[in-house]
């Protein structure tokens, strides 16, 4: 590699000799000049090793590795292997978000003897599928303003997260399919309320758009927003599946004027979300919170959202309920394999539970203490198409909700730079030159379409399987291969309690943690 560069400062001084016979000799000189003078900076740096054994051939390498993700989505990866999302998944969005049939020809490229490969089961006699969608009523006996949630709905998604056309095309999308529209923790923001969608304005640890100076949560300013006749429910963030149990920082350079407004936060300063609420510290207070958060919003459906950790934790709540007589209207699961803006890859791998097991116990938990007909469960992580909705609603779920799905229904490209600011078709960044790609009217239309047919999907796959209604769908109707020659049903691999069954007599393989549940201790 030295002597490559002699060989460079060699030619660059030849052309320098000759540049004074010529001018036209300088047009070759100057690139030449600029190269040896970055080669020279490349052997004399100290930050990368590669470029000082290999002074201007080491940018190839990076150059390769900024251009692998998508060489790897375009040319290399496989219609069902890609992650978080493949190519299959995404194209089915992308094509009912324009209207098109996502259909394909020749049938399945899935390996359909793979261990682990699931399946529904269909029936020998179909039924029609219904004309109008299922509806759920979210309202417990506490809730005075109920409220009937679709099947599908779009997850939680801060303005801050997202760009404001991404947002307001969002809940124009909501509003002209009846769905509903969760902000995500960053507050009520000017673009949620404009676009007429129903909203579930989250709450997180920030309390932003509620908060005191002080970061505590402000109660007449909670009341006066969840009056708003946008507001429909309310859900306080206890977790989030992609990042449970760590908070956050926003830098002062991101909190622009439009986002200071929406958090109630000064422009330009830092802005810290902790990992924990600061509002109750027990299971019992964190049930009377809830409670208190359904009396402010004058009676509108109030619940939670969680990524299931401890069982335990999640039974000691339950005691908690049983203990006050107080219920959430709606409890929201959040999967470990859901989506984030951006979190440390340690969380996003290791720490959470998936949506699977996480909607299980806590359908269970609920049956298992006689509250599950008071509070209804929807089901975030990984949900895009009508067969995950399905599979979803067997498992435990009443309703679910879509985050990422939605934002590729707007125009996300899986280019994986929400954290950069950089966003390629303007869905997650500030940057106003970006952010203009995004045409509000079109893509509101969009996100609609890929709603509605989605759900139709889901309506479709049910009367295939013989259920008119999602509250007959059951265990039974959805298989697993676990072996070259074995299936099972999900009813034969997962426990699956009575209801009050623990009330009376635990099952052994729930006795020790419903024993240690304790209503005034996490």
């Amino acid at each position: 590699m030295l002597s490559l560069l002699l060989v460079a400062l060699g030619a660059a001084g030849a052309l320098l000799l000759v540049g004074a016979v010529s001018a036209w000799w300088w047009y070759a000189a100057v690139p030449l000049l600029a190269l040896t003078a970055l080669g020279g900076w490349d052997l004399t740096q100290r930050r990368h090793s590669v470029l000082r054994n290999y002074p201007l051939l080491g940018h190839l390498r990076f150059l390769l590795e900024a251009l692998r993700p998508e060489l790897q989505q375009y040319f290399v990866e496989r219609n069902f292997d890609g992650r978080p999302y493949d190519r299959e998944v995404r194209t089915i969005v992308y094509e009912r978000a324009k209207g098109a049939e996502a259909e394909e020809p020749f049938g399945t490229e899935r390996d359909v003897y793979e261990d682990g490969y699931e399946f529904l089961e269909p029936s020998m006699r179909p039924v029609e599928v219904p004309e109008e969608p299922p509806v759920v009523r979210v309202g417990g006996p506490d809730c005075t303003q109920p409220y009937d949630m679709a099947l599908l709905n779009v997850s939680a998604m801060s303005f801050g997260a997202l760009s404001a056309n991404a947002i307001l095309a969002l809940n124009r999308g909501a509003a002209l399919g009846g769905f509903a529209h969760d902000t995500g923790e960053g507050g009520l923001s000017d673009h949620h309320l404009r676009g007429g969608g129903d909203l579930v304005w989250e709450i997180g640890t920030g309390y932003f758009g509620c908060r005191t100076a002080e970061g505590d949560f402000e109660a007449r300013e909670f009341a006066d927003k969840a009056a708003l006749p946008e507001v429909k429910c309310v859900s306080l963030k206890l977790s989030q599946g992609a990042k449970p149990g760590i908070g956050g920082v926003l830098p002062g350079a991101k909190v622009n004027a439009e986002i200071a407004r929406a958090r109630g936060v000064p422009e330009g300063g830092t802005v810290v979300s902790p990992p924990y609420h600061r509002v109750f510290s027990t299971p019992r207070e964190l049930v009377r919170f809830i409670a208190r958060m359904r009396e402010l919003a004058g009676g509108k459906p109030t619940g939670f959202k969680l990524c299931v950790g401890s069982r335990r934790q999640f039974l000691a709540v339950c005691k908690a309920m049983l203990a006050e007589g107080v219920t959430p209207d709606f409890i929201v699961v959040d999967g470990s394999e859901g989506g984030t803006g951006a979190a440390p890859l340690e969380f996003a791998d290791n720490i959470g539970t998936p949506l699977t097991e996480g909607l299980i116990t806590v359908h269970n938990a609920l049956v298992g203490t006689g509250l599950r007909d008071r509070i209804r469960i929807g089901a975030s992580g990984k949900v895009a198409t009508g067969s995950d909705i399905v599979k979803r609603l067997l498992q435990g779920a009443d309703y679910t909700n879509a985050a990422r799905a939605m934002m590729f229904a707007v125009g996300c490209l899986q280019a994986q730079r929400c954290h950069t600011n950089t966003c390629p078709v303007g869905v997650a960044t500030q940057d106003p030159r970006r952010v203009r790609a995004l045409d509000v009217a079109d893509k509101s239309e969009r996100v609609h379409r890929y709603q509605r047919a989605t759900v139709r999907s889901a309506s479709q796959i049910m009367a295939a399987m013989g259920v008119r209604d999602p509250g007959e769908l059951t265990p039974h109707h959805l298989l697993r291969r676990i072996g070259p020659t074995t299936v099972r049903t999900y009813a034969e691999l997962y426990e699956w309690l009575a209801p009050g069954v623990l009330l009376a007599e635990p099952p052994l393989s729930w006795d020790a943690d419903w024993a240690a549940a304790d209503p005034d201790a996490f």
